[in-house]
């Protein structure tokens, strides 16, 4: 039977300007320098890590297992990127997300928009939503937000 797609759609306001926020995320390879719930990374064969088609391999930390996610799309006009899953221990299949961040132009604030699909290959979609919409992307604008209140 045909699955159907999981969405996510996780939002945020960011208390500084897009310039900072987007020069904090958009190293494709420094996931684990601000995000809490990844360790080690490295882009496969030596590409530039903002280069369209670089795989960077990851850990999940507290030995969760390896991610390996290709970059789709990156855009400095934009502040977006697009990537998909190639291996991870979550069950998923055809998963790809981008996130954007926005201008707030009062209060030069940022809002994020992080977003994913896919399809669940087991029966607990609750867990892998929970694990993905607030283990990593929630957390993600969490953490970004203390960063840049210090």
């Amino acid at each position: 039977e045909e699955n159907a797609m999981t969405k996510i759609f996780v939002s945020a306001v960011i208390d500084a300007p897009v310039e900072k926020v987007w020069a904090r995320v958009r190293d494709f390879n420094s996931l684990p320098e601000w995000h809490p719930k990844f360790s080690r990374s490295h882009i496969e064969g030596g590409l530039a890590s903002d280069r369209v088609g670089c795989v960077r391999n990851f850990d999940i930390a507290g030995g969760g297992g390896t991610i390996r996610e290709r970059l789709l799309e990156l855009s400095d006009v934009e502040h977006s990127f697009r990537y998909c899953i190639l291996t991870s221990p979550l069950p998923v299949e055809g998963y790809v997300a981008q996130l954007t961040l926005y201008p707030v132009t009062v209060g030069d604030k940022t809002v994020g928009i992080w977003t994913a699909e896919f399809e669940v290959t087991n029966d607990d979609e609750t867990g892998v939503v929970n694990a993905v919409a607030n283990d990593t992307f929630g957390k993600a604008f969490e953490v970004l937000n203390e960063y840049f209140a210090r």
